[in-house]
This record gives C-alpha cells, structure tokens and sequence, in this order.
C-alpha cells in the first residue's frame, strides 16, 4: 500500500481507536500563504501562545502517534538526534506544562519526538510500499528527553522534510516520570517558513520543492492546529530554532 494512500484511509490511533479521516486536497499553489502564519523578513514564524499563563492554558490535542512511531523509545535518549542525516540544523526546544497546576512547568517528563529526514523518509521502517526506501536497520531521527527544572526538553536535529498528503510535522509523545503515557501529538510549522527552505534549499539538499499540503488541508491539523503551531525563527544558512509548548493534564 503506498503511503498517501495510506493516509486517505486513516491512521489507528493510539489506543487502537480506528479514524477514519479522509484527506482534504492537496494545495498544489506554492505562492498560497498558511493565513495563521506571520512572517518579518520570512525568517521568523509566530506560532501558538498556548500555556504562556494559567488563563491561556489549553490541553495540547491528541493526535496519532501512527504510522511510524519509535518502536523502542527508550533506547534513544540522547539530545542530538541527527545520526547521519543531512540538512539545515534545527534547535527544537519542546516545554511542556501541567494544566492541572495552573500551567506551571512540568520537570521530570519524558519527551519522545521522532519526524522524517529532509526527503521525507522516516528511519525503523521502509522496504514496502507505505515507503519504498529501506530504513529499517537505522534509527535516525528519534530521541528521548526528560524536561528539566523550566519543563524544557531540548533536542538537536534538523529541519525536516515533508511527503505528499501532509505538512511538515514532528511528532511528540510525553509520558509523566513513572512512565505513564500523558499526551500524543503532533507539532506543526509555520508555512513560510517551511516553504521559503523547500523552495530554495537546493543547496542544502531540499530538492522536492514546494510542499503539497498546507496546515489547513492536512488531515491531522485541519481540525483545528492553533496550539499545535511552533515558532519558528532563523535562515538556511544560519540555521533554525524551534520553540514549542506542550500543555498535559500532568
């Protein structure tokens, strides 16, 4: 099965709970503008405030953890997760905060992400037609982090690549410090951002162009991805930094 089709028949969540969601149209219009996004001098990208107090405190949405999800988590806490992949260096910054403390910091969280490579492939899986490439014997790409003092998980990755039916995401699992499972989810990027490295990137290896789903046409953020939107700041030749809060019923 290949993998839009995948996606256009739905993902199984977590919980095993079958979502059927059929994809909206892919965006093929490049010069189309995500219109939650804001923009100064296209390298800066104002996402969510969500968690910024007590009053603006909304539990993060869960999303599917599926179709690549990290078969073994905990093998992989290390802060740097590029491995061998090539791209623009990202700082991805995740703070993740208690709504059942009025939005404090939540310290000793365990923070999984995983999220494809700059060409649109993920690692522990492949050799079939969900993706054709074969990475089953590698694991770039996935750590592991448990949130300091400040609730701050930080990782050092690289600004990740899209596939046709879906923007370009990083997927989050958060479990408290016994180990039980908190939240799922996904973060979404803000579209200029994204789209001014797919669209002159070359240099860097991003190849594929202009990415064909935009937030709002994505069958995970169409619902609604107003929390789930990081701020994104910096250049190709810099680099990025993402910041993003995650908000659990801790």
């Amino acid at each position: 099965m290949e993998r839009k089709d995948f996606l256009k028949r739905g993902f199984t969540s977590l919980l095993g709970i079958a979502a059927i969601n059929p994809i909206l149209a892919a965006c093929k219009d490049s010069a189309s503008v995500d219109p939650t996004t804001t923009t100064t001098g296209s390298t800066t990208g104002t996402g969510s405030t969500n968690g910024s107090s007590a009053s603006d405190c909304t539990v993060s949405p869960t999303e599917t953890e599926g179709p690549f999800p990290t078969k073994i988590p905990a093998n992989f806490v290390r802060k740097d997760i590029r491995d061998d992949r090539t791209g623009v260096m990202m700082t991805m910054n995740i703070t993740i905060k208690n709504k059942n403390a009025s939005c404090a910091a939540l310290a000793g969280a365990i923070v999984d992400v995983w999220h494809c490579d700059k060409d649109g492939y993920y690692s522990e899986y492949g050799g079939s037609g969900m993706q054709s490439v074969n990475f089953q014997a590698v694991d770039f790409l996935r750590g592991r982090q448990v949130t300091d003092a400040s609730g701050l998980a930080a990782y050092t990755t690289i600004f990740p690549g899209w596939y046709s039916g879906r923007a370009p995401h990083v997927h989050v699992h958060v479990y408290n410090s016994a180990g039980k499972s908190l939240l799922v989810t996904q973060i979404a990027f803000p579209y200029a951002i994204a789209n001014t490295l797919y669209t002159t990137g070359q240099a860097y290896g991003y190849t594929k162009g202009a990415q064909d789903t935009l937030n709002e046409r994505d069958n995970v953020f169409s619902d609604g991805f107003t929390t789930e939107l990081a701020t994104v700041s910096g250049s190709p030749s810099a680099g990025y930094t993402l910041t993003h809060t995650i908000v659990v019923n801790g």
